[in-house]
């Protein structure tokens, strides 16, 4: 263990993953609350255009990805607002995004080696800019779920009452909207495109099984996510495994014990 916190590379790949996963675990009850589970997933993809385009045209791909992901984030706000299911609104911004990316490989004559690492995450080669945005993030929503905590848990189970309620509701879940994009983009070189929702959806199934009330919803799936992240940097390190998928497997293992109890009560 000691020799593993040695490295340089190791020591941003486990301080990044626990700043990224504490961001992700304190937004995941709120995504998965209020049936956005695949929005995570819809702004990753959509962002996936973004970084293939920003590529190409030599801007820094995390500009790039962050720029796409609030522009995807207020394009899937503003259908789902004239009637468009949310699923749906996903779905079409998912597709462009996806189609972009073939585009421009396209155009490109070839699959750059910096999109794929973007496609499956690259925790171990994080840059210090990318543990700066992670803090910035954390202390971002941290202080917006400080100041607007009541709202965003009555408007998670029903936001038409909540905003009728309260004018500050709209403002507020418009910037909710702004934070899942921008959460995206730092979990996307954590676990990549493809597995990002993971990050975002399987800690508070796992803290769903354990706990009764919201608090200690959002407290176990904080938790769940810290753990899964940082024990598959550390497992992946060892085996010789990318940490992405370690990551996810880890979180499967934990939704799955986290059943345990639950079979043990309806057992006796």
């Amino acid at each position: 263990m000691l020799e593993l916190l040695s490295y340089g590379f190791m020591q941003k790949a486990l301080l990044g993953g626990f700043l990224i996963a504490f961001t992700c675990g304190l937004m995941s009850p709120f995504i998965v609350l209020r049936r956005l589970s695949l929005l995570g997933d819809g702004i990753a993809h959509f962002s996936f255009g973004g970084i293939a385009l920003g590529l190409l045209l030599g801007i820094e791909p995390i500009i790039a990805a962050l720029i796409s992901a609030v522009v995807g984030g207020f394009v899937v706000q503003k259908l789902v607002k004239k009637n468009l299911y949310g699923d749906a609104a996903i779905s079409l911004i998912l597709s462009f995004g996806v189609g972009l990316g073939i585009i421009v490989i396209g155009l490109a004559r070839g699959f750059n080696v910096n999109l794929f690492s973007y496609l499956i995450g690259s925790l171990l080669s994080l840059s210090y800019l990318d543990i700066a945005l992670a803090v910035a993030m954390l202390v971002l929503i941290v202080l917006f779920l400080v100041w607007g905590y009541k709202q965003l848990v009555f408007s998670s189970f029903n936001q038409e009452l909540a905003e009728l309620r309260s004018k500050k509701t709209i403002f507020i879940n418009t910037v909710f909207i702004l934070l899942v994009a921008l959460t995206v983009v730092i979990s996307i070189r954590a676990v990549g495109i493809l597995l990002v929702s993971a990050m975002l959806v399987i800690p508070t199934l796992i803290a769903l099984q354990l706990s009764k009330s919201f608090k200690g919803t959002l407290v176990m799936s904080t938790i769940a996510s810290i753990l899964a992240t940082l024990i598959g940097i550390i497992a992946s390190y060892y085996l010789n495994i990318p940490p992405s998928g370690t990551i996810v497997m880890l979180l499967f293992l934990l939704f799955f014990g986290a059943q345990i109890p639950k079979l043990v009560r309806a057992a006796s």
